[in-house]
């Protein structure tokens, strides 16, 4: 799981650290025990504890509960790290549920056709928010929403951010993880799409592959943006500089919401195409210049890791719970273990969590 998390191939690893890749496989088949000098060279390589690799073995994620976006252009090397990620957050995560009541999984199941038309995808939003007591308006944080419906959020580490945002069911939990080297704007996209696929493709029958990406970026275009709220705003054959203002209204990038504005048939092809011209001579082909929006972050996580300071404990419990390095932790939970100075208080785990959140609890079972 260390190699595939790095990214490494048995050859790779073998000449970091000077054995040979046909010794480190009989290792990884249990078919040879490594020495302690051996297992001090495969620690210092992986940048994990010895302790990482004496504890007892961490279930493998399968590799088709995974909808990657472009599975014949991903290399099997960033599938393997990515299972080897979501296998790191279910061990933080399972270490958090059994000490805390968590909100329950409330995602529907409503699977689609391959050949399900743009109003069929719009209807699914529309039931997902909802059964979910949303309104029209736009929402204003996405991690938190999925969060108080029982999805498990953590951050994509770097080795496999070329894979782009991914989710999956582990024994029944829902599980996103969010690319956190994106802007604000693609990260919520990021997290709807993530959604989208959540509600959508589930099952034995589920779609897969270029159809299954393009009806996740239709339901999080609809989820983020509903129909009734663009149209309320007269949009129609809307100037960049208008898209623009109105894509900070719902949060979004101004490429995603000039794109559902021709989904709406309220731009015109050629207004469509040229607008794209245009901001992408602006910079918002990757970027959103100006924008003031702040990445989001868990409020779970937060609120854990408040309590867990509380008690004198902080994420070292994790920490040595899971046999991480503290540097490995931190790259799964958005950052949030690092030391931070919050109105002049410095921490050791995480910004406490602000009054605001505060509808949002999580009830420690026991210390």
């Amino acid at each position: 799981m260390a190699r595939k998390l790095r990214g490494l191939t048995l050859a790779e690893l073998g000449r970091i650290t000077e054995l040979s890749p046909q010794t480190i496989n009989r290792w990884e088949n249990d078919h040879q025990e490594p020495t302690p000098e051996c297992l001090d060279r495969l620690a210092e390589a992986l940048r994990l504890p010895v302790e990482f690799f004496t504890q007892p073995e961490i279930e493998p994620i399968p590799v088709d509960a995974v909808s990657f976006r472009a599975l014949t252009k991903t290399p099997a090397f960033r599938r393997e790290a990515v299972l080897a990620a979501g296998g790191i957050a279910r061990e933080i995560a399972t270490w958090i549920s059994e000490r805390y009541r968590l909100p329950a999984p409330d995602v529907p199941s409503l699977n689609l056709p391959s050949d399900a038309s743009l109003h069929d995808i719009e209807t699914i939003a529309l039931r997902v928010r909802s059964q979910w007591n949303l309104d029209q308006r736009p929402i204003p944080n996405m991690v938190h929403l999925l969060e108080a419906h029982g999805v498990r959020v953590f951050s994509l580490v770097q080795e496999v951010r070329d894979v782009d945002a991914f989710s999956l069911y582990i024994e029944s939990e829902p599980f996103i993880f969010i690319d956190t080297s994106k802007t604000a704007e693609r990260q919520r996209f990021d997290a709807a799409h993530e959604l989208g696929h959540l509600v959508m493709h589930q099952g034995r029958e589920r779609v897969q592959g270029r159809e299954a990406e393009r009806q996740a970026d239709r339901f999080a275009a609809a989820f983020l943006m509903p129909r009734t709220d663009i149209l309320a705003h007269d949009l129609r054959n809307a100037s960049p500089d208008q898209l623009i203002e109105a894509s900070r209204r719902w949060r979004v990038s101004a490429m995603a919401i000039t794109h559902r504005l021709s989904e709406l048939g309220l731009l015109t092809e050629w207004g469509y195409r040229s607008t794209c011209v245009e901001l992408a001579k602006r910079g918002y082909r990757r970027s959103e210049p100006g924008s003031q929006l702040v990445p989001e972050s868990s409020q779970v996580l937060e609120k854990v890791f408040a309590h867990l300071r509380a008690n004198g404990s902080g994420v070292k419990a994790i920490i040595d719970s899971t046999k991480l390095t503290h540097e490995e932790f931190n790259r799964h939970i958005f950052g949030l273990a690092k030391t931070v100075s919050l109105r002049g208080v410095t921490t050791g785990a995480a910004a406490a969590p602000r009054s605001h959140r505060d509808h949002l609890r999580v009830v420690s079972s026991h210390p």
